[in-house]
């Protein structure tokens, strides 16, 4: 990579951009950091780990459906629920408001959620962060009834750009600056 102006801060620092070169195909990051990770998170990533060779970023270019699809049999095993489609009844909806008789008023649809253990899963691709998907991901997380953990999933390497590690500075400087508050007790970032 050509260092220059453009490139996001430590860019061009060599042990990033060995680290980069060394990377494991999935590579994962819990927070906050002072936590251990909750049970459930090794099995999300070993869903990932299982299917790693197919998922690769930097040899497949595979839409957040494919990732998901792969994914999909061993996350339905560990008791997930898991998007199958797009149409209504293939979603799966998550409450966050409540009207009238407590009638469902609004819902955000998750790519897969643990019920019991309120643990959303979002997989990304290109949009994650040329788009700041992974920010609508955090905020509906936060206002999904119940859920406590959100795991986002996204691409080591989207045409060049090291999304993973973009997330994690992202992620890394929220909860260092300790200025923003969230309802969830934790979150995972999943590089594939």
């Amino acid at each position: 990579m050509a260092c220059s102006v453009d490139v996001l801060p430590n860019e061009c620092d060599p042990l990033i951009v060995m680290k980069r070169r060394d990377f494991a195909v999935i590579q994962w990051q819990y927070y906050p950091k002072s936590d251990a990770a909750p049970a459930i998170v090794d099995t999300v990533v070993s869903a990932f780990k299982a299917v790693s060779d197919s998922i690769d970023s930097s040899q497949h270019k595979l839409d957040s459906n494919g990732v998901l699809a792969a994914i999909t049999t061993q996350l339905l095993d560990a008791g997930f629920r898991v998007e199958t489609g797009k149409k209504a009844a293939d979603k799966i909806p998550v409450p966050v408001l409540f009207g009238l008789n407590g009638q469902l008023e609004k819902t955000f649809d998750a790519d897969a959620f643990h019920v019991e253990a309120g643990f959303v899963l979002e997989v990304e691709a290109g949009r994650a962060v040329a788009n700041n998907q992974f920010l609508k991901d955090l905020f509906q997380a936060c206002m999904m009834h119940d859920v406590t953990h959100l795991a986002i999933a996204v691409r080591n390497d989207y045409r060049g750009s090291p999304d993973f590690d973009r997330v994690l500075r992202f992620f890394d400087t929220m909860y260092a600056s300790n200025r923003l508050v969230l309802p969830l007790h934790g979150i995972l970032i999943i590089g594939y």
